[in-house]
């Protein structure tokens, strides 16, 4: 599938902004299951931009703002052209020891009930794909999707305890589950498609990816009770969102602020499919829904 895609975060300040640094983890990276054809993150203002690699591999963009501004608005914008592999995620440029995400954190620490309903769905299946697929669509079930009740630092165990959430929440709580019962996860944003015909989103999407034993990194979206096909397009992984939040960082001056995110995925006829090659204070946080 060839996709455009543009993520464009706006921020307005009540006092002109003195200086800022920003870590933009907006870019995609080509794998066996995406190929990005062009990338570019443009910036409104003067201002400094350095890419580099984060601890996961992922890639990372320095924003440097060093000049007084009272808006500020961030692009990334491209086109990539998506494989459906069956959720089976491969050809990553750098990647770390699976056993790495085994480790929980403050968002996916498990609580009694995580393990419980981790307990509860092992007890119906045996292989840990059949668990994985389990848990996955037991989540789509049990929760309901709604923007309103949940903030970027809602844990794993607040958000199942709500029985309601955004993307985010899913993929927290099926990455505790899973560690829970001994199966390296991590959280992965990015870009969804919406074949419903949905045109902009106030957000970027989120889901999960999973060890299994004899086929490596296998995507999970338990918001939509799926495996990860040619509508996603993988930007960054960490062990929770923290690691992969798209737009992070620290400013002086500037006084109140007011942020808008608008994403837009869009479908474009592909024509040559030959193409196609496997190679001073806090900022808000970009919550994923």
């Amino acid at each position: 599938m060839h996709l455009t895609i543009s993520h464009r975060t706006r921020y307005r300040f009540t006092r002109p902004l003195a200086a800022a640094v920003q870590m933009l983890r907006l870019t995609p990276q080509s794998c066996l299951n995406q190929t990005v054809l062009d990338w570019r993150i443009d910036v409104d203002c003067d201002a400094r931009l350095r890419e580099s690699r984060d601890g996961y591999g992922n890639c990372l963009t320095a924003l440097y703002v060093d000049q007084p501004v009272t808006t500020l608005t961030i692009t990334a914008k491209g086109q990539v052209v998506t494989d459906d592999r069956a959720g089976v995620v491969s050809g990553l440029s750098s990647d770390l020891p699976p056993g790495v995400f085994l480790r929980p954190t403050a968002l996916t620490m498990p609580d009694d009930a995580i393990r419980a309903f981790a307990k509860e769905v092992a007890a119906r299946v045996s292989s840990p794909l059949d668990r994985l697929h389990a848990l996955s669509a037991s989540l789509a079930e049990r929760m309901t999707f709604d923007a309103a009740t949940s903030v970027v630092s809602t844990s794993a165990a607040d958000a199942l305890a709500a029985g309601r959430g955004v993307c985010q929440d899913y993929a927290h709580i099926f990455i505790a589950a899973a560690r829970a019962g001994n199966i390296p996860a991590r959280y992965v944003s990015g870009h969804l498609y919406r074949r419903d015909g949905a045109g902009t989103q106030p957000a970027s999407h989120a889901w999960t990816e999973a060890w299994v034993d004899n086929l490596g990194w296998v995507a999970f979206d338990p918001t939509n009770g799926i495996c990860a096909d040619d509508a996603y397009v993988r930007v960054a992984s960490g062990l929770d969102f923290a690691d992969v939040s798209p737009i992070v960082g620290t400013r002086r001056g500037g006084g109140q602020e007011d942020m808008t995110v608008e994403v837009q995925v869009t479908r474009t006829a592909l024509k040559r499919q030959s193409q196609r090659q496997g190679r001073g204070g806090n900022w808000q946080s970009q919550s994923q829904g």
